[in-house]
Parts: structure tokens; C-alpha cells; sequence
């Protein structure tokens, strides 16, 4: 059973699917093999911060119930959401103890997720208000990587990547406010877009962090990615941003190849005074050669990176001050979240948006950069994946300081709102896996998606399981 359970799981979501709509697995039979998976290896990973057993069994009997005509393109698949988003009758923790009162309603994304078939079977977890690439709570305790427990799986969505990579689930739904889809993908091993800003609602909210915050998935395949951006793309009068709609569906795209794209290259970090790790550089340079192989344009170039340390921080002081202001008690927030309140009552929010008002200015900027390339091709971290316990007595200064190296190629494009995928790059030799990101002008997921399917088919890593789950 255990071995059954193991295939069926780490088939990810669009096969999954494909076994319900063919007969050959129930939706029932799903969510008892997922449930079974947690049961046995999350209590050493902390990737969910609650599984919803009975709901998700008594949802997937209903899916199975359900006439073949109108099922969704994820019917019966069972899925994890991270808890920053609104799942109906849970509490929205953001990650901390301030928040007791289940809400009434999912989410917008949560919303789309079922009406496409999807099954709910937990919340995953998070750093409080997502603000560190680490995924330690006081409340909710520590996420470990599947790769090797005694380190990090980054953040925030670091649950989320964790219970992917471990095959406890398909797919799980995170969001990106500085890196938080990438990060935790890229010391996964998993596929990871943070998608044009306004691509994925954040309704009922209006943002997520202001301009810097987006909603996506986390999954082992390209094309899982681009079966939920099908059914997650899209915003409400609610969304303060909407992104120009894509011109083809997400899947479809892909049947389509990039023809021979211009691509430059670069090792250079986006924040000043950081080093990439060496692994990280030979990543680089290895995919490099991989997609020359495949036809491309590839050339080093040399970034003249625009400062964002402004806007960012401005708009990180105002999303978390946001978010705390929802909170039922804001008494019991941790302690590191009440130092950024206290900085961020010094940021009036009209600095927040002139902070917004200059990301635009910077993403103009960047866009110059893509005049002469499609894509830019960078690592995802600078440093490998740290031991857990990074935020263990340290207080806020200490927080951002060991929060730098994860960031130094990520945040830039949530300031400036650009598409950006963190790739599978093989495993370093500590055994962890290697990434890198790939960068798309404004509102071109789509040419990221087809060259991250590329290389996927010229490297395979879904296969790659992590030891420790593999069973």
C-alpha cells in the first residue's frame, strides 16, 4: 500500500486527474492515499498546519457522486492551499496564534480551485504574515525540506513546497510577496511561477502586500503549473490589479514551442553586497549550455539592476501592517512582527504609495533591459538551503540580514510586478537540489513556461524523489 501510495501520488495533478476522469482511481481513493502520506511523513516535515480529513473525504465522496458532464479539468484531486488564503469554516492564521475565528468563505483562488473539481485536504504553513523565506512560526512550529529535514524549505510557502516535494500532495498553492513561491520551490526541487502581477485574484482582499504580492501554485511539472494557471487566472472587481489576459489557454501554450529566443545570463545578484554560492554559478552555466543546446540565443549579459530596496521595504511595512490590522489579537503576534509594526508606523501609507508609484518607474527600467533579450536566466538563491532554526532568538535585523542571500534575485520582480519561474537545475552535493529563474518581460508567462517545458524535457526531475518519502 505504502509503495501504491507513493506512485499515486507523485504523479502530480494533471495525471491525477486524468485517473479519475478515466476510471482507473477514485477521487475517495486519492484523498485516502494522500491522507495516509501525511499521516506518515508530515509529523518530521510540518508541512501542514492543519488536515482537513473528514471534509476532504466527505468532498471527494461528493466528487465521485457527481455527473461525468460539467466535471472540471481537477476533479477529484486532492490539494493543499497555504494559510494566508481564506479556505471556508478554517481560520485564516497567517502563520501565527492572533487569529481564532473561522472564516465563512474561500478565497477567490481557493473558490476557482474547487469549481475546477479540486478537494481541499489542508492548510499548509507559513512564517507569520509570510515575511521571512524561512517557514518558522512560534505558534505552528517548522517546516523542514524532504531533501534532508535538517535544513530549510525555504519560504514562505515553505509548507506548501514541502508537502509537494514529499508527494503528500500534486499541487499546493502559495503566494510571492519577495521570492516565497520561488524560494521554496528552488530548495525543493520543484517548478515555481510567480505569475505577472493581477494574473491570480487575491480576493476577498485587494492585495497581497500591496504591488509586490502574487497567488500561484507550486507543482513538480510545467504543465501542472499551467493546468492551475488555466483554472486560477483571472481577477474580480475586488483586485485592486488585473494583468492583461493571456491570448491562449496556459496548457495550449505549450504545444506550442519558443522558436529561437534571445536569452541573456547572469550570475550577478540584484541586491549589492551579496555572493552567489559556486553550485548556484555551475547551475547557471550548465543550463546555459542546456539551452544552447536546444537553439537559443544564449549570452552573458551584465544587469544595470534597478535599486528597489526602497519600494520594497515600503511596501513590506505596509503589507504586513495590513494584514495585522485584520487580526483578532493582535496581542499574541510574535514578537519579530511586532518590531516590523513598530518600523512600519513610521511608514504613512502614503509612502507605501509613492513606494508603489516607483516600482512602476523601476519596472519601466527593467523593461529596457528586454529590449534586447526575451528572457533573463539568473540563479534563484545565493546561498544553499540553511539548517532550520534561521530565525530561532533572532530578532528583526538579525531576521533580515539572514533573509538576504535567499532574496537577492527574487524581490527585484515583485517590485517591478514581472513574471519569474524558479527551473530545477539537478541536486548540489550536499544533495539538495539545485535552481534556477528564469525572468519573462511584463505579462509573458507564457514564453517562461515554454522554455522551463524545454528544459524539463531535456532534464527530466519529476522523477526525482526525495529519500526520506520515496516509499
Amino acid at each position: 500500500m505504502d509503495r501504491d501510495d507513493a506512485e499515486l501520488m507523485f504523479q502530480g495533478v494533471e495525471r491525477q486527474a486524468e485517473l479519475v476522469r478515466t476510471g482507473k482511481v477514485t477521487s475517495r481513493a486519492l484523498v485516502e492515499a494522500a491522507l495516509r502520506r501525511i499521516g506518515r511523513f508530515d509529523p518530521a516535515l510540518g508541512a501542514f498546519r492543519v488536515v482537513l480529513a473528514e471534509q476532504a473525504l466527505a468532498e471527494a465522496d461528493a466528487r465521485d457522486a457527481q455527473a461525468e458532464q460539467g466535471r472540471g479539468p481537477l476533479h477529484g484531486v486532492p490539494v493543499a492551499v497555504k494559510d494566508e488564503l481564506d479556505v471556508a469554516g478554517q481560520v485564516t492564521t497567517f502563520g501565527g496564534a492572533a487569529n481564532h475565528t473561522p472564516v465563512a468563505a474561500d478565497s477567490e483562488a481557493v473558490r476557482r480551485l474547487r469549481a475546477a473539481g479540486a478537494v481541499v485536504i489542508g492548510k499548509t504553513t507559513m512564517p507569520e504574515f509570510g515575511q521571512w523565506p524561512f517557514t518558522e512560526s512560534d505558534t505552528h512550529g517548522t517546516a523542514r525540506n524532504p531533501w534532508d529535514t535538517t535544513r530549510t524549505p525555504g519560504g514562505s510557502s515553505g509548507g506548501s513546497a514541502a508537502a509537494v516535494a514529499a508527494g503528500l500532495v500534486g499541487a499546493a498553492l502559495g503566494g510571492d510577496g519577495g521570492g516565497s513561491i520561488r524560494i521554496p520551490a528552488a530548495c525543493c526541487g520543484l517548478f515555481g511561477l510567480k505569475p505577472q502581477r493581477g494574473r491570480v485574484s487575491t480576493a476577498p482582499n485587494a492585495h497581497l502586500w500591496y504591488a509586490l504580492g502574487t497567488v500561484g501554485p507550486l507543482t513538480r511539472t510545467v504543465r501542472d503549473a499551467a493546468l492551475l494557471y488555466d483554472v486560477l487566472a483571472g481577477t474580480t472587481p475586488a483586485d485592486r490589479w488585473s494583468a492583461r489576459p493571456v491570448t491562449t489557454g496556459w496548457l495550449r501554450a505549450l504545444e506550442t514551442p519558443p522558436g529561437r529566443l534571445r536569452i541573456g545570463y547572469s550570475a550577478k545578484p540584484a541586491v549589492p553586497g551579496v555572493r552567489p554560492h559556486p553550485e548556484h554559478v555551475g547551475a547557471l552555466l550548465e543550463t546555459v549550455r542546456a539551452l544552447r543546446e536546444l537553439g537559443h540565443d544564449v549570452r552573458e549579459v551584465n544587469p544595470r539592476y534597478p535599486d528597489a530596496t526602497a519600494p520594497f521595504a515600503a511596501q513590506f511595512c505596509g503589507g504586513v501592517r495590513a494584514e495585522a490590522a485584520t487580526v483578532e489579537r493582535p496581542d499574541l503576534l510574535e514578537r519579530r512582527t511586532r518590531s516590523t509594526l513598530a518600523l512600519a508606523r513610521l511608514v504613512p501609507e502614503s509612502a507605501v504609495e509613492r513606494g508603489i508609484r516607483a516600482g512602476e518607474r523601476l519596472a519601466e527600467r527593467a523593461d529596457r533591459m528586454f529590449t534586447s533579450m526575451d528572457l533573463l536566466l539568473t540563479p534563484v538563491l545565493a546561498a544553499r538551503p540553511r539548517p532550520v532554526g534561521a530565525l530561532d532568538g533572532a530578532g528583526l535585523l538579525t531576521a533580515l540580514a539572514r533573509s538576504r542571500p535567499m532574496v537577492a534575485y527574487t524581490a527585484l520582480w515583485n517590485v517591478t510586478g514581472h513574471p519569474a519561474a524558479s527551473v530545477p537545475a539537478g541536486r548540489g552535493t550536499d544533495g539538495l537540489p539545485l535552481a534556477v529563474q528564469l525572468v519573462g518581460r511584463r505579462d509573458d508567462e507564457v514564453s517562461v513556461l515554454r522554455v522551463a517545458a524545454q528544459l524539463e524535457e531535456a532534464r527530466p526531475w519529476a522523477a526525482r524523489r526525495p529519500p526520506l518519502t520515496d516509499s
